[in-house]
């Protein structure tokens, strides 16, 4: 999201980015047969795409009376958003009593403490 809106994305809409990010296009059909095409109606795809595009996320392009869809926010901006989002309203902002959450409730290889333990000694190093 160019700068920092606070747009919250809902499941069905994450889905449909990340599938304008990979596909860079993509019409209300390809879409839908993303998503499978037995899940969702159409319609109901087509609508989604329209309401996106309502709230900047996606824009499209017309050809050949195709409406040509790509993705209008970045798959960076949105983690961060969703990211932070999540840290401010479950964890109070804290980032050590979010990682400490995740440390005592899901399974941690020692490979995976090992990166963690290098991505704080890369953040060290660098200036604030």
């Amino acid at each position: 999201m160019s700068g920092p809106r606070r747009t919250r994305i809902g499941d069905l809409q994450l889905e449909i980015l990340k599938i304008l990010w990979r596909s860079e296009t993509a019409t209300v059909a390809e879409v839908h047969a993303e998503l499978g095409a037995g899940r969702l109606a159409y319609t109901t795809v087509a609508t989604m795409l329209r309401k996106m595009e309502d709230r900047g996320l996606v824009g499209h392009r017309e050809e050949a009376r195709r409406f040509i869809y790509q993705a209008a926010v970045q798959a960076d901006d949105v983690t961060r958003t969703a990211a932070n989002d999540l840290l401010d309203r479950l964890f109070e902002g804290s980032l050590a009593n979010a990682v400490r959450h995740l440390l005592h409730t899901r399974d941690v290889s020692p490979e995976e403490l090992d990166r963690l333990e290098q991505l704080i000694q890369e953040r060290r190093q660098r200036p604030a």
